[in-house]
C-alpha cells in the first residue's frame, strides 16, 4: 500500500497528561478518512500535530511527496471573528504562499478568489465583514480559502459543527470533490451517521488507536464502547493512561509510612 502520511510512536500532550499516546498508523493517498472519538480523545491535537502547529513529545510524523502541501481548517471557535476582515480578504489569505504579507493581488489572482467565493455560494458577500456572517456563511468562506490553498493534504477540525443542513450538504460535496481530484482528506467529526454515510475510512481514537480502516469495520458498537471506556479511564486521576509519572519521595529504610 502506498502511504501519504506515516505516524510512528507518536505521543502528543501538555505536561503530564498525554492527549495522544504511542500512535502508529499509515494513511493512504487520496483517502477520505473521518477522525472519530469521544470528547478528549485527542482528535484536535492530532490534527494540529499533522499541520505542524505543535511538536511531538516523542515519535515522528512523515508526510510523503505532495502531502507536504497542507491545508488546515481549525474549529471556528479558534478563529477571531472580531478582526476587521471582509469575506474577500479572508478568502484571499488562501493565496498567502503566493503573495505574502504585503504583496498585491493581481487581476488573475482576484479572479481566482472570486471563483472560489462562487464555488461555495457566497457571491454578493465579498464586502461583508466576517463578524457579520452566520456560522454557515463563515464556514463557506473558510472552505473557499482552502480551495485557493490547493493542497494535497486537507485537515478539517469539526467542519460541519453548528452550521445549517444546506451548508453541511454543500460542503460535504466539496470534500468529496477534493478526493476525486486526488487529495487526501482527514476530518475530525462527531456525527457518526454522517461518517457512515460519506466517509469510506475511519480512524477511531481514544488518546490511543482503537481502530483504523473501512468505516463499516472500524465503527462497530464494540469499538465505540471501548473508545468511550478508554477515555473515561484516562480521565480517572488514579489511572496513569500512559502519562509519565512524577518522581515519588524517597522513604527512610524500614519505614512503613
Amino acid at each position: 500500500m502506498s502511504i501519504a502520511v506515516s505516524i510512528q510512536g507518536l505521543s502528543l500532550g501538555y505536561g503530564f497528561a498525554p492527549a495522544v499516546a504511542d500512535l502508529d498508523l499509515a494513511i493512504a493517498p487520496q483517502s477520505l478518512t473521518a477522525l472519530v472519538g469521544p470528547n478528549g480523545a485527542g482528535k484536535s491535537t492530532l490534527l494540529k500535530a499533522l499541520a505542524g502547529v505543535m511538536s511531538p513529545l516523542s515519535g515522528r510524523i512523515e508526510l510523503r511527496g505532495a502531502q507536504r502541501r497542507i491545508a488546515y481548517l481549525p474549529q471556528q471557535s479558534e478563529i477571531d471573528r472580531t478582526f476587521p476582515l471582509t469575506v474577500f480578504d479572508l478568502v484571499t489569505m488562501g493565496l498567502w504562499d503566493e503573495i505574502g504579507a504585503f504583496g498585491g493581488v493581481s487581476r488573475s489572482q482576484r479572479a481566482r478568489v472570486e471563483t472560489a467565493i462562487a464555488a461555495v455560494g457566497l457571491v454578493g458577500f465579498e464586502s461583508r465583514a466576517i463578524g457579520a456572517l452566520s456560522g454557515g456563511q463563515m464556514q463557506r468562506a473558510l472552505f473557499a480559502r482552502l480551495l485557493l490553498q490547493d493542497a494535497a493534504l486537507v485537515l478539517l477540525d469539526e467542519p460541519f459543527t453548528a452550521i445549517d443542513a444546506k451548508t453541511t450538504v454543500d460542503l460535504i460535496e466539496l470534500v468529496k470533490n477534493w478526493r476525486s481530484e486526488g487529495r487526501t482528506i482527514l476530518a475530525a467529526l462527531h456525527d457518526i451517521d454522517a461518517v457512515r454515510a460519506h466517509f469510506p475510512q475511519t480512524l477511531l481514537l481514544a488518546r490511543r488507536l482503537v481502530a483504523h480502516g473501512a468505516t463499516s469495520e472500524a465503527l462497530t458498537a464494540e469499538n465505540l464502547l471501548r473508545a468511550r471506556q478508554m477515555c473515561e479511564a484516562c480521565d480517572d486521576p488514579d489511572h496513569s493512561c500512559g502519562r509519565p509519572q512524577p518522581p515519588q519521595p524517597l522513604r527512610a529504610a524500614g519505614s512503613d509510612r
